[in-house]
């Protein structure tokens, strides 16, 4: 007996989805801007609304928004016709998801949005729609063949609404600039909360602790800094307290057989110059990969106001003691 094999059937759907997605890419205009700039921007509520799997879609992207970027929640086309338009003030962004534009569900949504001067964005692939024309921005993606025998499973049409949110949802994080902070709050545990670690969350920090030194010190009192701190390095500032450089426990091992008068050197003139640093606010994964890539064990922090102020050490325990790989 003949076995079923669908392998053709899933690499036809797949392809759909990708032409279907390059189509997009090429025709994203201006609008979008102006949907992550209203988004961004609103003071109020982000509401988002669809109708059967264009709903799915509004509550995943709702979801996302209220976890990282701006208050956001969805309602059904149901309970807006049962009074939950109420809800939905002047001041609020309505968004709509629709692949035709013209579900008879959302017409009463879109004719309240329009009486009532609600700021409405529309995201459809018909501009003959009813939503297309009454849409105060409109977002526009292009038609598409859905997958299987007489297209008429919502499959491509969904990864490209899909797509758009979650492209809004990023947009809107980059825009309001304190996503990821946001993200950080709303998932304080599990793997996502590990990625979303800062360097400013694991540095040592305490100003007592880190170990600055003057540039013109001599190298025997440097040393002196070097292991009562015991961190592995030390950090060479100028009169104006400016990062100059680094001396490390390896760089004196390194020196001390090439330099027999070392101890008597100025630390600027043997210390490596110019040295790697990372911002407060970054990714400790960055951190980490920086340092993998540079095969170094510790970075210095400078202050997320001024790349000249350094303000902690993060050593490459500090990150792995977070199972952060």
């Amino acid at each position: 007996m003949k076995k079923d094999n669908y392998k053709k059937s899933i690499k036809n759907t797949i392809d759909l989805q990708i032409t279907a997605l390059k189509k997009l890419k090429k025709n994203i205009g201006n609008s979008f801007n102006e949907a992550v700039k209203t988004i961004g921007t609103c003071k109020s509520k982000i509401i988002l609304l669809g109708v059967g799997k264009s709903q799915k879609i509004a509550a995943l992207v709702s979801s996302s928004l209220s976890s990282c970027a701006a208050e956001s929640y969805t309602l059904t086309a149901e309970d807006c016709v049962h009074g939950d338009l109420g809800s939905i003030s002047r001041k609020d962004v309505l968004v709509l998801f629709s692949n035709s534009g013209n579900t008879e569900e959302l017409k009463p949504i879109i004719s309240y949005a329009n009486r009532n001067n609600i700021k409405l964005i529309g995201i459809t692939s018909k501009k003959n729609s009813i939503l297309y024309k009454a849409s105060d921005i409109k977002i526009l993606y292009p038609e598409c063949k859905e997958a299987g025998e007489g297209g008429l499973v919502p499959s491509t049409s969904i990864i490209i609404q899909e797509s758009i949110g979650s492209a809004l949802v990023i947009a809107v994080m980059k825009y309001k600039k304190h996503g990821i902070k946001l993200l950080k709050k709303s998932h304080p545990a599990g793997s996502l909360s590990k990625k979303l670690l800062t360097v400013n969350d694991l540095m040592l920090k305490e100003k007592n602790k880190i170990p600055f030194v003057n540039e013109n010190l001599k190298m025997k009192d440097a040393l002196k800094v070097l292991r009562q701190k015991n961190l592995g390095l030390i950090i060479a500032r100028n009169s104006k307290n400016y990062c100059t450089g680094i001396f490390s426990d390896g760089d004196l091992k390194r020196k001390i057989q090439k330099n027999k008068n070392l101890y008597d050197e100025q630390l600027k003139k043997v210390m490596t110059a110019n040295p790697i640093v990372i911002n407060q606010e970054s990714l400790a994964e960055k951190a980490l990969a920086i340092m993998e890539t540079n095969r170094i064990t510790t970075l210095i922090v400078n202050s997320k106001k001024s790349k000249h102020k350094i303000v902690g050490l993060i050593s490459i325990h500090d990150i792995l003691e977070t199972n952060i790989s």
